[in-house]
């Protein structure tokens, strides 16, 4: 069972409204209701402040959280894009009644609620301002306290803003990217630490910058997405390249365009160019797997593909 609760919030009934937390919301939604086949991955709810007649309270806030994390699930997932607000006590999220900001709902009440839940899987994601200050001790403010099988992703570190772009957050905007295939691996599935490394690389050094903390013993996964190559053909690495370092012989024959193409061989060298464009494998002395095959030359793993060599070879793929 996997559950994911959403937050949108642009209205504000004291503070400076928002003009892109709803929208966000429901791009996220969309992208943690199914996976990319259609099948069915998150159960979401989610809860969007609109307008004054749809006010998100603390009290819906927080009751909304603790009824997420109370599950014995597999994976539980809180999203939220709104206002955030630090002062020396600490952090918190900003729901529609709010006045002064520490009247929010605390990080530190969401991350007891998430270390003290019984799933599996706890994952905090938090488009906000200061938001990573989520975790953090109460004692010293330079370590994090993080129960096992909690992961938090933060737009931006405690001492920052989070950026707006095109009407939407800009930590938003990368996640739904992620989502929908840019930080998928080479089986099509989306971890808590690929959509990081995506939105790290995606950030400039004077950005925002984003934070990841986690205590966990496997990424678990957030959606799946078309591979970029058949896994049948993936899982025929290890046929191909047998022991480390092994090369791949090739002659005119793989090539289906020569005139001694022999169809035995060109199925083969078309899964070696399926591998050469997703990085797996290069041409040894050669710019092209195709003048490789026309000059007899031989196909190697990088290392990206010694470590999925490895996996299929040990049964793990």
């Amino acid at each position: 069972m996997r559950k994911a609760l959403i937050v949108g919030i642009d209205h504000y009934e004291h503070i400076r409204n928002l003009g892109g937390c709803v929208n966000d919301a429901h791009e996220v939604k969309a992208m943690l209701d199914r996976h990319a086949d259609r099948s069915v991955n998150f159960g979401t709810k989610i809860v969007v402040g609109t307008g004054p007649k749809d006010v998100v309270t603390r009290g819906e806030l927080k009751d909304a959280v603790r009824e997420l994390f109370a599950d014995d699930t597999d994976v539980s997932l809180f999203y939220f894009a709104g206002h955030g607000y630090i002062e020396s006590t600490g952090g918190y999220l900003c729901a529609g009644d709010c006045k002064t900001g520490d009247d929010g709902l605390p990080l530190s009440d969401i991350m007891s609620l998430a270390n003290d839940s019984p799933a599996r899987n706890k994952i905090v994601i938090l488009d906000s301002c200061h938001s990573g200050a989520l975790g953090d001790s109460h004692t010293n403010k330079q370590i994090s306290e993080i129960a096992e099988g909690m992961t938090i992703l933060a737009a931006s570190t405690k001492g920052q803003y989070a950026a707006e772009k095109n009407g939407g957050g800009l930590f938003t905007g990368l996640l739904v990217d992620a989502l929908g295939g840019a930080a998928a691996n080479l089986v099509g599935e989306v971890t808590p630490g690929s959509v990081y490394a995506h939105v790290d690389q995606s950030l400039g050094s004077w950005s925002q910058r984003p934070v990841f903390k986690t205590n966990v013993k496997t990424f678990v996964s957030l959606r799946k997405v078309q591979p970029p190559l058949p896994l049948a053909d993936l899982r025929r690495i290890a046929e191909f390249f047998p022991q480390p370092g092994h090369e791949f012989q090739l002659d005119p024959g793989y090539e289906p365009e020569h005139p001694g193409a022999d169809p035995l061989k060109t199925p083969i060298f078309t899964i070696l160019q399926k591998y050469n464009r997703v990085n797996l494998a290069v041409p040894v002395g050669a710019p092209h797997p195709y003048h490789a095959a026309i000059e007899s030359k031989t196909m190697k793993l990088t290392a990206l593909g010694e470590h999925y060599r490895r996996l299929v070879d040990s049964g793990l793929l």
